[in-house]
């Protein structure tokens, strides 16, 4: 087999495993900055936290929007596609900055070993017993998805309340501190809400970046769709959850909604 052969095949393949890999996330350059200093901005995909880029077509984008204080913009249409950062943006104000994204859906078909698998790995237990008690466990699965994710960064020395502004999306994970008033070590609790509503018994993974070394917690929210973790290390985290629910549209079996939150010192 050709040399060009391969590497074509190996794209496809990549492409492939990136259209179902199961993290999405906003990821800057750097998350404590200077007034003034340039943001870079990647939108990415993948596992481990590690992931690759994700292949950007502006027309699955449903927003994308900035918060700082009380000033908030949208930012679709400074979205750049192709080899370069998906965004660069100078941050003039001082305080907590918040990134809101949110996609339309996408359509994936799975087998049903790789759909029961994708179940288990993201605690996704009532949808599996539902296939279990409907004896279609050993089915293939249609499902649509979206994702949602946000992003805080701090500017300068002074922290606000922007970390807990109620972005909207169908999913969202909202911080109940603010990491960045925090010190290493500190206790940090989040609440995972799902259409308006806290999600109750959800699981949910908080990961840690650092040095090249991803580390994972898996814990499930309580009745009020909270949770509570320790920052016990620097680097890049991730809070992240998927919901799903019997497909609302014709065309699928099922609609998950993911959601990631991302920060980091």
């Amino acid at each position: 087999m050709s040399r060009a052969r391969i590497l074509a095949l190996t794209s496809v393949l990549l492409i492939s495993l990136l259209a179902y890999a199961h993290e999405f996330w906003l990821q800057p350059d750097k998350f404590l900055f200077q007034k003034g200093e340039v943001l870079k901005l990647n939108f990415m995909v993948g596992e481990d936290f590690t992931g690759a880029r994700w292949d950007l077509k502006r027309h699955r984008l449903v927003r994308f929007d900035y918060h700082v204080g009380n000033y908030s913009n949208g930012l679709i249409e400074e979205v750049v596609p192709g080899e370069g950062n998906n965004l660069e943006m100078k941050l003039e104000r001082e305080g907590t900055h918040l990134f809101v994204m949110q996609t339309n859906n996408a359509f994936i078909e799975l087998e049903a070993e790789k759909f029961n698998a994708y179940l288990k790995e993201d605690g996704l237990d009532d949808i599996m017993e539902y296939r279990v008690k409907t004896n279609t466990q050993d089915k293939g699965a249609k499902e649509y998805y979206q994702r949602s994710a946000k992003l805080l960064v701090q500017v300068g020395n002074t922290t606000d309340d922007t970390f807990r502004k109620i972005a909207g999306t169908p999913i969202e994970i909202i911080p109940l501190k603010n990491p960045y008033a925090l010190k290493p070590g500190a206790e940090m609790k989040f609440q995972v809400v799902f259409e308006g509503k806290p999600l109750a018994f959800a699981l949910v993974k908080v990961w840690n970046r650092k040095d090249n070394r991803t580390t994972v917690q898996n814990i499930y929210t309580g009745k009020d769709g909270t949770l509570t973790t320790r920052l016990s290390s620097t680097g890049m985290w991730m809070v992240s959850c998927v919901k799903m629910v019997p497909a609302r549209e014709a065309g699928a079996d099922w609609q998950s909604y993911w959601g990631s939150l991302v920060f980091g010192f």
